[in-house]
């Protein structure tokens, strides 16, 4: 999967833009509903990525991009969640995410890739 952040805002998955935050699994790109996680807003200043949202749990590895300055809040209910789930979470400001993304294998890998700050 080619995968690349274009621009602060903006990122390139497969020739296809994006201006949002994406998730990926099993190949397919829908965009990310970060309406579960907001109400921790204020204790992280930011909306940060918690598993309240609809997370792919279905591949071993979830490759979390943090936007262009890698500042996406990421909660230790997360972390938690997928080590039950025995997921590996390997966070990575977004632009090393999509490197991380193109050189696996899509059917074993899962993202979730922000898109600004």
């Amino acid at each position: 999967m080619e995968c690349r952040l274009v621009s602060f805002g903006q990122i390139e998955i497969d020739g296809r833009r994006f201006d949002h935050d994406v998730v990926i699994e099993e190949g397919h790109i829908r965009r990310r509903k970060k309406g579960p996680s907001k109400r921790h807003r204020a204790e992280y200043g930011h909306t940060p990525l918690t598993p309240d949202e609809s997370i792919p749990w279905s591949a071993p590895l979830l490759i979390v991009g943090t936007g262009a300055s890698g500042q996406l809040p990421i909660t230790n209910d997360l972390y938690r969640e997928a080590a039950d789930r025995r997921v590996e979470v390997v966070v990575r400001p977004t632009a090393e995410a999509c490197d991380l993304l193109a050189a696996a294998d899509p059917k074993s890998v899962a993202a979730i890739l922000h898109v600004t700050c």
